[in-house]
C-alpha cells in the first residue's frame, strides 16, 4: 500500500431538489464567482476559466502549467449529465483544436467550492450520453483499478461501482426517469476521478484516456464511446503473464466467471463480457462506425507516445503499442 496525502474541500449538496439551496449557498462567496451549469466537459472548461480570470497572460499559459495560478473564481456547479466526476475534482480536460492538443488539467485551486447533484436533471439526457457517461465512468475506475498495487478495500470498491453503473445504466435506458438508478449512477460517476476509489494504489498512468484523448482531438468523437471502443483492445494488447492475475480478479468479482478455469481463459472471458456489455448498451464498437479510418493513426499515435508518458503506465506502452491498439480498434 502507497502513501497518501488525501483532501477535498468540495462540498456535495447532492438529492432532489437540493438546487433551492442555491441561493444561500451563493451568498457566502459574495459578487464574484463562477457558476457552471451542465456537464462535465461545461465544468472543465469553467475551471479553465475560473483559473484565467486571475491571469493576465494567456489562460493557455496556466493549462500547460508554463505558469502557476495563484487564485481563481469560486465555482458552483449544477450538473446536468452522470459521467465525468468533475464535479467532485480539481482537474479537467481542455481542447485546442487547431493543434490537435486535448490536454489534462489539473491545480487544487479547481476545486470546485460547492457541487450540486440532483439526479432528477439527468433524466432528459439522451440515450447515446447515458451509455457514454456510463463508459467514461467505468474507465475511470478501471484506470485506477488495473495497477501493481492495490489494496482489497479499494478493489472491492472498484468492482462494485463497476457492477452497479453496468446494472443502473441498462435501468436508465430502460426507464430514464428512474430516480433510484440515476442516482446511483450518478454518485458512482462523482467519485470517479477525485482519488478516493484508490487511495494507497500504485498509478496506472491512464493509458485509454491517453489514448482516446488524441480520437476526440483529432476526430471530435464522444469521449465514452472512444474509451469504449479502444478498452477492450487495450485489454487484449496488455494481458500476459505480468497483467493476468489483475484481470483474473477482476472477471471473477465483476462478472462472476467461474474461477476454476485456466487464468488466461477467465482473463479472456472478462476482455470479452467487456465488449459486450458496452455493445448491449448500444456503443458503437468500432472506430470506423464513428468515422475513424487508417489514415491518421500513426499521426495520433505519434502524438500520444509524445506526449501521454505511457511507456510508464503499469503496463507500458511505445508508439508501436498504441499504433497497433488504434488499429485493433478500426
Amino acid at each position: 500500500m502507497q502513501n497518501f496525502d488525501y483532501q477535498t474541500p468540495t462540498r456535495l449538496i447532492f438529492g432532489k431538489d437540493v438546487i433551492q439551496e442555491l441561493p444561500e449557498v451563493m451568498k457566502q462567496f459574495g459578487k464574484r464567482i463562477l457558476l457552471s451549469y451542465g456537464s462535465g466537459s461545461v465544468l472543465d472548461c469553467s475551471k479553465a476559466i475560473a483559473a484565467g480570470a486571475k491571469y493576465e497572460g494567456d489562460p493557455w499559459d496556466l493549462i500547460t502549467y508554463k505558469v502557476k495560478a495563484k487564485e481563481a473564481l469560486p465555482i458552483v456547479d449544477i450538473i446536468t449529465l452522470a459521467a465525468t466526476g468533475s464535479e467532485y475534482d480539481a482537474g479537467g480536460v481542455i481542447s485546442r483544436t487547431e493543434t490537435n492538443d486535448k490536454t489534462g488539467y489539473s491545480d487544487p485551486l479547481l476545486y470546485p467550492a460547492v457541487s450540486f447533484l440532483d439526479p432528477v436533471y439527468t433524466f432528459s439526457v439522451s440515450k447515446k450520453q447515458t451509455a457514454a457517461g456510463c463508459a467514461d465512468a467505468m474507465n475511470h475506475i478501471m484506470e485506477q483499478y488495473f495497477c501493481e498495487d492495490s489494496t482489497l478495500l479499494n478493489d472491492g470498491f472498484m468492482e462494485a461501482a463497476l457492477k452497479s453503473l453496468m446494472i443502473n445504466t441498462k435501468k436508465c435506458l430502460e426507464n430514464p426517469e428512474d430516480y433510484t438508478a440515476r442516482a446511483e449512477m450518478m454518485l458512482c460517476c462523482t467519485y470517479g476521478c477525485n482519488g478516493i476509489y484508490s487511495l494507497g494504489n500504485s498509478e496506472s498512468g491512464w493509458p485509454c484516456h491517453g489514448m482516446e484523448h488524441a480520437l476526440s482531438a483529432y476526430y471530435d468523437i464522444t469521449h465514452g464511446e472512444g474509451l469504449a471502443i479502444i478498452t477492450p483492445r487495450w485489454m487484449k494488447h496488455i494481458l500476459n503473464e505480468k497483467t493476468v492475475e489483475r484481470f483474473v480478479k477482476y472477471g471473477v468479482n465483476v462478472f462472476g466467471i467461474d474461477e476454476k478455469q485456466d487464468k488466461f481463459a477467465i482473463a479472456e472471458q472478462a476482455i470479452d463480457a467487456t465488449y459486450k456489455f458496452f455493445e448491449s448498451i448500444n456503443i458503437p464498437m468500432h472506430l470506423k462506425d464513428v468515422g475513424i479510418d487508417e489514415k491518421r493513426i500513426d499521426e495520433m499515435a505519434k502524438h500520444v507516445a509524445e506526449n501521454e508518458g505511457l511507456e510508464e503506465a503499469w503496463a507500458p506502452l511505445l508508439e508501436k503499442d498504441i499504433a497497433e491498439i488504434f488499429r485493433e480498434s478500426l
